[in-house]
This record gives C-alpha cells, sequence and structure tokens, in this order.
C-alpha cells in the first residue's frame, strides 16, 4: 500500500493506493483562506498539518489494515506558499500563498538586482513567486525577515513536522525564484538577491527519491511499520502530472482546479518568458514541462456559488451538458489577477454585456466560459513556444462537469478527454511517487495512463460562434485596464 497527501489551498486530500496501482479509500479535509488585505491570500501552516493528519487518521480509522501496509508516502501541495519559520522551527507568520498579489513591486526590484533572472529561474518575476514575497517581509515587516532560519513551501512544512526533516523537491522548488532550474540546484545568486543564503534552504531530492522516514509518533499513530518512507513528492501540477502519466516529453493535460493550468512534458529545460509561461522541473529525473496559469478557474464558480448563496452543482443543473452558443455576457475571471498571459497582478474580474433581460443562467454559462477563455490564452501561449497540442485530459474539481468540458472543446478547437481519478489526479500522484521512492521501480511501469470516462469533440455547430466571442473576449483585458482607475 502507499499513501499520497495533497496540501491543496482549499483542503487536505488522501489516498490509499494498492499494489495493483487502484485508489483504495480517499479522505479529505477543508481548508480556510484569510484575505486581511487587499491583494493578501495567507494560511495557517499549522491547519495544513492538522488537516493532513486528520485525513490519514479518516483513512486509518476506516482501513485499518490497508494503512498498516503503506511502505511510501509520498507528498504534493500549493505551489510558491512562503512558510517563515524560526530558529525553532515554529512558522513566523501565515503563510503568503500563491495566489497573493502583495508583491508586485518587489518583482520589479528583483528583475533589476538579477538581470540573469530569466536564464536561470526560467521564469518572470511574479507576485505569485516565493522570492518576492521575500523581499516584500523585508520591507514591510523587517523585525520577522531578521528571524527567519528557514523558508519552506508548504508540503515542505508538512513533510517536515510528520519526520523531522527539511527537505523539498525539484518541480516545487522550481516556483520559488531561487532554483537554477536547467540544473535542479538552488542558485547562490538568485539567494543573495533576496538577502538569503543557502543555509535558509532546505535540502533538494528529486520527487521519486527518499526524501525521510516518517517519524515514529506517527507510524504508531497509524499502525504502519517503523521504516515507511516519505518520497520527495511534487508541486501540485507535477503531481497531477504523474497521476496522469505525463511522463513522455508532448504530454499534456488542462486543470480546472482552483487555479487553472495548462501543462505540457518537455525533455529539457525551455523558458518562455515573453509568453509568461512558467518552465519547471518535473518530479521525475532528467524532465522538465512548461506551464501556463491562470489563478481563478474552478474558484471562479465557487466564488460565483458564494455571491449567490448557491451551490455549484444548483447553478449547473439548469444549464444541462451542453449550450448552443455563447453566452451574450462575457466574463473575465481575473478575481486574483492573471499570470499567462497578462503578468498582471493587478487585473481583476469582470462581467460585460449585462442587460435588464440578463438571467443567471446567462452569467453562470458566462463564468463556465470566461475560464475557458483564459484556458485558450495559455494553450495559445504553449503553442508559442513549442509544437501545438492536439488533444488533452482534463483535471481538477471542475472536470466534473460535462457542460464545462464540452464548452473547452468548443473554445478550445481539441478534443478533451475526461479522465478515472481525476478529481485526486495530485494525490494520485503523490502516492506514486511515495511507491516509486519505495521500490524503485520504473517510472514507466508506475506512472501509467488512467481510463477516460468521456471524449468531447469541438462541435461544428457552435465552434465559428466560440471562436469569434473568443477574439471579442480577447480585446475587454486591454479595454478595462486602459480605462481603469
Amino acid at each position: 500500500m502507499y499513501l499520497g497527501i495533497d496540501i491543496g489551498t482549499s483542503g487536505v486530500k488522501a489516498v490509499l493506493l494498492n499494489e495493483a496501482g487502484a485508489i483504495v479509500a480517499t479522505a479529505a479535509r477543508e481548508l480556510a483562506l484569510s484575505h486581511p488585505a487587499p491583494l493578501w491570500s495567507e494560511q495557517d501552516p499549522d491547519a495544513w498539518v492538522d488537516a493532513a493528519i486528520g485525513a490519514v487518521d479518516d483513512l486509518a480509522s476506516a482501513h485499518p489494515r490497508d494503512v498498516a501496509q503503506v511502505r511510501g508516502i509520498g507528498l504534493s501541495g500549493q505551489m510558491h506558499g512562503a512558510t517563515l519559520l524560526g530558529e525553532d522551527g515554529r512558522p513566523l507568520r501565515p503563510a503568503i500563498l500563491w495566489n497573493d498579489g502583495r508583491s508586485l513591486a518587489e518583482c520589479e526590484t528583483l528583475e533589476g538586482r538579477c538581470p540573469s533572472l530569466h536564464t536561470i529561474a526560467g521564469n518572470l518575476a511574479m507576485p505569485g513567486f516565493t522570492a518576492p514575497k521575500l523581499l516584500w517581509v523585508t520591507r514591510h515587516e523587517p523585525e520577522i525577515f531578521e528571524r527567519v532560519a528557514k523558508v519552506l513551501l508548504p508540503k515542505a512544512y508538512v513533510r517536515y513536522r510528520l519526520t523531522g526533516e527539511m527537505v523539498e523537491d525539484m518541480s516545487d522548488a522550481a516556483g520559488t525564484l531561487w532554483l537554477d532550474v536547467g540544473q535542479r540546484r538552488w542558485s547562490a545568486l538568485l539567494l543573495h538577491a533576496t538577502g538569503l543564503d543557502l543555509h535558509h534552504m532546505p535540502r533538494l531530492v528529486e520527487g521519486s527519491e527518499i526524501s525521510a522516514v516518517l517519524a515514529p509518533e506517527f507510524s504508531k499513530r497509524w499502525g504502519m511499520a517503523k521504516d515507511v518512507v516519505v518520497a520527495g513528492g511534487a508541486g501540485d501540477c507535477a503531481a497531477s502530472a504523474i497521476g496522469l502519466g505525463a511522463i513522455t516529453p508532448g504530454d499534456a493535460f488542462l486543470s480546472l482546479g482552483t487555479s487553472g493550468v495548462a501543462f505540457r512534458v518537455t525533455d529539457s529545460f525551455a523558458p518562455a518568458p515573453a509568453s509568461a509561461l512558467h518552465a519547471f522541473c518535473h518530479a521525475l529525473p532528467g524532465l522538465w514541462h512548461q506551464m501556463g496559469v491562470m489563478l481563478a478557474a474552478a474558484a471562479s464558480l465557487a466564488w460565483l456559488s458564494g455571491v449567490m448563496a448557491t451551490p455549484a452543482a444548483a447553478l449547473l443543473a439548469p444549464l444541462g451538458e451542453t449550450v448552443r452558443g455563447p453566452s451574450p455576457v462575457k466574463f473575465l475571471p481575473y478575481l486574483d489577477g492573471e499570470r499567462t498571459p497578462h503578468n498582471d497582478a493587478a487585473a481583476s474580474g469582470a462581467f460585460v454585456g449585462l442587460r435588464g433581460a440578463t438571467g443567471r443562467d446567462q452569467i453562470v454559462q458566462a463564468v463556465l466560459e470566461g475560464v475557458a477563455f483564459a484556458a485558450r490564452d495559455n494553450l495559445a501561449a504553449l503553442g508559442d513556444a513549442s509544437p501545438a497540442i492536439t488533444e488533452v485530459d482534463l483535471v481538477g474539481g471542475g472536470s466534473r462537469s460535462a457542460l464545462w468540458a464540452q464548452i473547452c472543446a468548443d473554445v478550445l478547437g481539441i478534443s478533451v478527454h475526461r479522465v478515472e481519478e481525476g478529481e485526486v489526479g495530485a494525490a494520485l500522484g503523490a502516492a506514486r511517487l511515495g511507491r516509486l521512492a519505495a521500490t524503485g521501480e520504473n517510472p514507466a511501469q508506475v506512472c501509467t495512463r488512467p481510463r477516460r470516462l468521456a471524449s468531447f469533440t469541438p462541435r461544428a455547430s457552435a465552434e465559428a460562434a466560440y471562436d469569434e466571442a473568443y477574439h471579442q473576449w480577447r480585446k475587454l483585458y486591454p479595454a478595462l485596464k486602459e480605462s481603469s482607475l
């Protein structure tokens, strides 16, 4: 048996995987977000730990014999979150998360201090990344910065609490702007640009390598053996790729989680900062990936659900599984700013085209379409950097909706496939990495592709209308940015 734990933004998921590679059981615990000021997004690091322990407690209670057989554990997690620890190993402040936009000025400072940033890190300086967050802390909370002994990412903090070891994997480390992504090692130059040194960083391992051994208190708590290994694991997107079997150059998928991701595997470090793409290490040695990111994918639907005080499923139900064509309303899903292709933390969401006769269904449809249009922006950016993507697997919470999948196919003009276990892809990938660390097997034998549940192809009756709607939608961001105060 193998255990995967995914430290997400809205919750923690745990999956139990058997020797045949099938999911035996899952458990989840919710997490709360804090927005103490405009553009801020924070979480209590100990909440991640409590949720992770609670999720495994639930599995151990419901499946004690299976949990007792666990040989390897893998971790995946939300990327970029700055978890600042003092000498005592305790957090000095709430973690600053991936969707926090406060450090725009610090991004400009970092780019100025380190002209070789793009060459080494392979990415533009964006507020979501970890390094600019530390510059913000230096300027606005100097008393905190002076006490920083270690900077960990979310899953690395959970690992530390479960094992006592401070370790990070290559894929997650690549999202800090402190990693030499091509060489897969910390960059002393980039660290120095933010007032840090190598001793502030955790040890690095590959995602499929052993990073630590589960602490005795937890192996005893869950009835496991004393030598259960914990893999390096992966950032959530790379872990999802492992869960999807995306380990061959050219493999691609689209994630509609809290954020949205267009992901492609590459066999070399292939930065494309001009397109606001990310170029990161993959979770397996010798592989990298390119990634376009939108900050509010399923989060846009969740936001609308909250505003309308109506569950998302109830909002979607009246629309059925297909719509005839685009909504007359347009939606920009920039609720937390945007990365690809705009790199604009100050971008904001908007509805355009509202009239007195506009109904709820048209607004809901506009949100689904706005996210799909943003996904098309992301795929276009990937297409500029490498050959065109002709089909994608769809994962994340948004993959539950057949309607959304069909809209994506119509908007993107390519086939979209819903896959088995698409909602737990990151946790599944983490469990697979836990297995690789425990057994040393060939990744190709473990990281197989999931069964496709349904395929959606562009409809000739709607594709032309969506193509026109997309081009009209693309005019909105520059127009609204120009007119914003």
